[in-house]
């Protein structure tokens, strides 16, 4: 059994360890360089057992998230999960941001969206948040390709569920993984 905060205990622990633990041999290792580290152990299986390599569904010991804590420089699992609470890493907040916001605009509307390296994207506003591929250079986007989004958002990724094209639904779809939307222009539709 786990939660979100023993989820993330683990990501930083591999982190600062330096290594994702996958095999016997890294859970053999890493038990090895917390025993020297911290001179308490945990053993291989138990930790093969939190990490979900060997199946299990009990929650871990508290003497496990302890030190596991302790190696990330916490007193107690107790301490790292208040952090966990304050670090504004982990908090949701308000940002400003360059986007355009579907309800805002009027069907026959043109937005352009690009992204790195090179994708330029037209699309025609076709009301209730539903968009058109109108034309793609360079992106899996193709002409006559439908989708729906509430806004467009610059310097952060476009996810979309799927796209709607003539032969049925794509997988989930990226556009702008890193670095996200450069481009965001509005025309009124030429037509």
């Amino acid at each position: 059994m786990t939660t979100p905060e023993i989820e993330e205990l683990k990501s930083l622990a591999e982190c600062k360890y330096g290594k994702m633990l996958s095999t016997t041999t890294d859970f053999e290792v890493f038990s090895l360089h917390l025993s020297k580290l911290l001179e308490q152990t945990i053993s291989p299986s138990t930790l093969k057992r939190m990490w979900g390599y060997v199946s299990d569904s009990h929650k871990p010991r508290m003497f496990t998230l302890d030190v596991l804590s302790q190696y990330l420089g916490h007193r107690n699992y107790t301490d790292f999960i208040i952090w966990l609470k304050k670090s504004h890493r982990y908090n949701s907040s308000f940002f400003n941001a360059d986007q355009l916001i579907s309800c805002t605009i009027i069907p026959g509307t043109v937005v352009e969206i690009g992204w790195s390296p090179n994708r330029l994207v037209r699309l025609t506003y076709l009301g209730d948040s539903l968009y058109e591929v109108i034309e793609s250079e360079n992106s899996k986007m193709c002409p006559g390709d439908r989708f729906v989004t509430g806004c467009f958002i610059k310097k952060q990724p476009l996810l979309l569920p799927y796209l709607e094209r003539k032969d049925g639904r794509t997988p989930p779809f990226i556009a702008g993984r890193n670095g996200g939307l450069t481009i965001i222009n509005v025309s009124e539709n030429k037509e």
